[in-house]
């Protein structure tokens, strides 16, 4: 049997990683450093304030930054929250520089901060970058520095594929906990969950659902209060409801007992996690034809339409809950689980730290 692994996994230092999550990378960092415990690895997370105790986080230093009035004088003064986080990382990667935290057989950057990519030849490990969206301008340009031995990992095959001009990525997909999002008989509404934001389209989700006939739950945290109050609360009422930000515990309960999820993102979506926690559960999906979305979603367990394409949405919610809900569990099972997301992390840290050069 091959020795445990001493994992240093860094997440984002504005979210905390602990339920009920913010979004998707908040999710996997959990998901990931509970299996890799649970496994016997030892496991160093590097997270923001108030993360989940349980997993032995050390809280990114995000110490209050406030600049001069001549500083943010300056047109080009960036955001002090932006600041902030330079800091934090900048502090966190000379830390590990000067092996403060002890020596790693490898260095997980579950973020999305250029510096652990940027610095990452500093580090007396190697290091493996997760990359969880298409190409940001900052990351990007950090790649360039990135030590020579890194690693970089997509979450999709759309996303490796967008960054194909900067980085050569192998494909781990995102996994789902199958046993948590168990099996349900589903019922007659759809639901929505995720942020509630205009880029993931819930008032477009709820226009589909009305004009198809099917009551709709929405769920999530709302992140633009502004776009809520004026896109999403004047279609809530009977037919649509808006269940707040919900624990897993409880928005379980809401996908189980969905007839079809609707996941309506307006852009290139690199992963798509509540599609596949719907299929867990058994939920069909009705989802807009996006980014990594037609990798989770086959014909046999949901259907796709037009992005942005009300009408379009409204024929494949009307389709997608005639689907069996057995197939749909299957698929989940069979390609995004956590034991399968794992199995691959594992052995992309140990082929990375076979590969890393010598000298």
């Amino acid at each position: 049997m091959t020795r445990p692994l001493r994992v240093c996994l860094i997440a984002s230092s504005r979210f905390p990683v602990r339920e009920p999550f913010m979004g998707g990378m908040e999710a996997h960092t959990h998901a990931l450093a509970s299996a890799l415990i649970a496994r016997g690895h030892h496991v160093s997370l590097f997270a923001a304030p108030g993360s989940d105790h349980r997993l032995g986080v050390t809280e990114l230093p995000v110490a209050t930054f406030r600049s001069s009035p001549t500083a943010r004088g300056d047109v080009g003064s960036p955001p002090e929250l932006w600041m902030q986080e330079h800091h934090a990382y900048l502090d966190l990667m000379l830390s590990l520089s000067r092996l403060e935290h002890g020596r790693f057989d490898i260095v997980h950057n579950n973020s999305l901060h250029p510096l652990p990519v940027a610095l990452s030849r500093l580090v007396d490990a190697p290091v493996l970058t997760t990359l969880h969206t298409p190409p940001l301008p900052w990351l990007e340009s950090a790649a360039a520095f990135a030590e020579r031995g890194a690693r970089f990992v997509a979450v999709s095959e759309s996303v490796a594929h967008a960054w194909r001009h900067a980085v050569h990525a192998s494909v781990i997909h995102n996994g789902v906990d199958t046993d948590f999002w168990r099996y349900g008989h589903g019922g007659g509404r759809a639901v929505w969950s995720g942020r509630l934001v205009p880029e993931k389209a819930p008032h477009e989700a709820v226009l589909a659902a009305r004009r198809a006939g099917v009551p709709i739950d929405l769920a999530g945290p709302i992140h633009d209060a502004s776009y809520f109050d004026s896109c999403v609360r004047p279609l809530l009422g009977d037919e649509a409801t808006y269940a707040g930000h919900l624990d897993a515990t409880d928005l379980r309960a809401l996908v189980r007992g969905a007839a079809v999820a609707v996941v309506t993102p307006r852009w290139e979506e690199p992963f798509g996690l509540v599609a596949a926690e719907a299929l867990s559960c058994g939920t069909p999906v009705a989802a807009y034809e996006t980014g990594a979305l037609p990798e989770i979603v086959d014909t046999r367990t949901g259907r796709l339409a037009r992005v942005g394409d009300v009408a379009s949405l409204a024929r494949a919610i009307g389709e997608a809950v005639s689907l069996r809900r057995e197939d749909a569990r299957l698929r989940a099972c069979r390609f995004f689980s956590h034991a399968r997301m794992v199995d691959d992390y594992e052995r992309a840290y140990r082929d990375v730290g076979a590969l890393r050069p010598v000298g």
